[in-house]
């Protein structure tokens, strides 16, 4: 029978719907204006300081919300005005280790959040967040290549049965020292042979004999490109570790990338988290050197001086054993006794490093060196400041020992370092080493912070433009295509709650002010393949076609038409997300999902509606 769908597909174009309209109720609730508070700098918010704080709050007749898990703080409030009023009593009642954070908490009840039902995440524009600009030192990245170069030279050198005085990096070259010209030859022979990008030539001064490497400009060149482009993928994954959704990090200039975290909870934790350069060196300690010595400046050749976590002197080689490159995996736990610790992963590479050279030192002490740098303020008060345009910020290098075990056995792959002061310092330990260390130190040198409220009006004014839209739709097709112009905005209305209830259910899906425009699109864009459908069976009846036939030609000739258009603008939505970022890749992924939708909308579930109104039944007159 002509315009008759078989249950079973009736019943599959409602289940779609009711799941689409399931996933897309958690956004009818709304946020709560809300405070997250948490620990900074190595302290951790307690039961204690949390009923301090809410004693607080309502002595002064404020009453909110309590949320309290994974040391912090989510007190959700009524209106603006009190979450407004709250942040400045808790802020002046803490000290500068807890950070007081404004934020927007999802209303979604409880047992929606139980099974996985959220709101859409919202972008930077609609949700507010934090823009950052930040810069890469490039002398320490510099600095750092030339002290694995030479690190790699003597080793290769070794490995070949070839001896040398000495080796240095400076500047753009490493100048290695032989004792004569034979083994010199050798050697320049050998770097020759393994290193394209240098020029290896011989020299001789003062009767001592050296093979100078120096590098190519198009390696200095590939060297600077690859430490930002290193340093852009290792802040990702520390985003993606901080659970930001749709973040933009991507390179400006030729030594600065931008970063904006849309949503952010914690800035001051953000800011901790990405700006951090922390990476690890495994050093043999030298147990037999003269602490007291060393530490007045008698320092055995071949060592150097660290202090350890309670600032006492550690003499270790300077020769490191193992550097953090080669952690592929760390996380946090406790050991035996209930303390702290960081269990480390090595790729094959690392592990095979630390079993040849545990293997070769059992009973003797290896220490954990911890590295960062951290920016030296400048006492120049005509100096540029951090978002000026010729800012350049001076790191300073920081080291302590954070453990020294004596090597009992081999070690492989798999390890654990102790030695730590609390859980929380445990933990963003392994958070950055899990993430990557960053190649070279980098510094946050603009920062801009929208706030909830700017975000607001514009989903304010995103909704009327929506909204607008929608209504002058509307109203044109049922003037002008009457009872069948109700159908097509009541597929409007499928196509949109099934929009947002995808986009709901994606994980990493995010709204932005351009996906607003997205879905207005993507609405227009459904009404164009109905009007398609419906003057197809205004021509099937202008050419004296029964009812039932017009309607079934109508669906099954407009269909081709449909098709095209809409698989043309997927693929080049598709294109836009894969080579696009940011506000550009949500408007692609939100016009890809409209599409799809809309396929299914005007041209199934409209056509479900037309067929229980009009099919099976003997009219003769239509209102199209």
């Amino acid at each position: 029978m002509l315009n008759k769908f078989p249950l079973w597909k009736n019943i599959m174009v409602f289940f779609v719907i009711a799941v689409g309209f399931f996933y897309a109720l958690p956004n009818l609730y709304g946020e709560d204006p809300a405070l997250q508070i948490s620990g900074t700098h190595g302290v951790e918010l307690d039961q204690k300081t949390v009923d301090s704080i809410k004693n607080t709050l309502q002595s002064k007749n404020i009453e909110g919300k309590y949320e309290f898990a994974n040391s912090q703080l989510l007190i959700r409030f009524a209106n603006t005005d009190e979450q407004l009023s709250a942040r400045q009593i808790v802020s002046s009642s803490l000290s500068e280790n807890y950070v007081v954070a404004l934020n927007l908490a999802p209303a979604t009840p409880e047992w929606m959040r139980n099974i996985g039902m959220h709101p859409l995440k919202l972008g930077l524009d609609l949700r507010g967040g934090v823009h950052f600009l930040m810069e890469v030192d490039m002398e320490e990245a510099m600095k750092k290549m030339r002290s694995q170069l030479t690190n790699d030279f003597r080793t290769e050198l070794r490995n070949h049965d070839i001896r040398l005085s000495s080796v240095k990096a400076e500047n753009d070259y490493v100048l290695v020292e032989f004792k004569d010209a034979l083994t010199r030859d050798k050697a320049q022979e050998l770097l020759a042979s393994r290193h394209k990008d240098f020029k290896v030539v011989s020299q001789d001064i003062s009767d001592k004999f050296y093979v100078r490497a120096t590098m190519t400009p198009q390696k200095l060149s590939e060297i600077r490109t690859n430490a930002v482009d290193q340093n852009i993928n290792i802040i990702r994954n520390r985003v993606n570790e901080l659970g930001v959704a749709e973040p933009l990090v991507q390179r400006q200039g030729a030594d600065r990338l931008v970063v904006e975290l849309p949503g952010v909870q914690d800035t001051a934790r953000a800011k901790e988290i990405l700006g951090a350069t922390a990476t690890l060196e495994f050093r043999l300690v030298d147990s037999n050197a003269d602490i007291q010595a060393a530490a007045a400046g008698h320092v055995p050749a071949g060592c150097e001086v660290i202090n350890d976590q309670q600032g006492y002197p550690v003499v270790v080689h300077k020769q490191v054993v193992l550097t953090g490159d080669h952690i592929v995996d760390a996380s946090s736990s406790a050991d035996e006794n209930g303390r702290p610790q960081v269990n480390i992963s090595l790729d094959s590479r690392g592990g095979s490093i630390m079993a040849a050279f545990t293997k070769d030192n059992i009973g003797k002490p290896m220490g954990t060196n911890f590295i960062e740098y951290v920016v030296v303020p400048s006492n120049d008060p005509n100096a540029p400041k951090p978002g000026d345009l010729n800012y350049k910020p001076k790191f300073k290098k920081i080291e302590r020992m954070i453990n020294i075990a004596t090597i009992q056995s081999r070690l492989g792959s798999s390890f654990r370092i102790t030695g730590l002061d609390s859980p929380k310092e445990a933990h963003n330990l392994a958070l950055l080493l899990r993430a990557g260390a960053l190649i070279a130190p980098i510094q946050i040198v603009e920062e801009r912070t929208i706030g909830p409220s700017l975000g607001q009006q514009n989903i304010d004014n995103g909704m009327k433009a929506m909204l607008y839209g929608i209504v002058f739709l509307a109203v044109f097709m049922i003037i002008y295509y009457k009872s069948f112009g109700f159908i097509a905005n009541l597929a409007l209305v499928f196509n949109l709650v099934l929009l947002v209830g995808i986009m709901s259910l994606i994980p990493g899906a995010t709204m932005t002010l351009p996906g607003i425009a997205g879905i207005v699109l993507t609405l227009g864009m459904a009404v164009d393949a109905n009007v398609l459908i419906y003057e197809r069976i205004r021509e099937e009846i202008r050419n004296n076609r029964p009812v039932q036939i017009a309607i079934n030609e109508g669906y099954a000739r407009a269909f081709v038409t449909i098709a095209d258009s809409n698989i043309t603008s997927f693929i080049t939505s598709l294109i836009l997300f894969m080579v696009g970022t940011g506000a550009v890749k949500g408007f692609a992924l939100v016009l890809m999902i409209g599409l799809a939708s809309s396929m299914f909308t005007a041209v199934t579930a409209c056509r479900a509606v037309v067929n229980i109104v009009y099919g099976g039944r003997n009219i003769k007159k239509l209102s199209i």
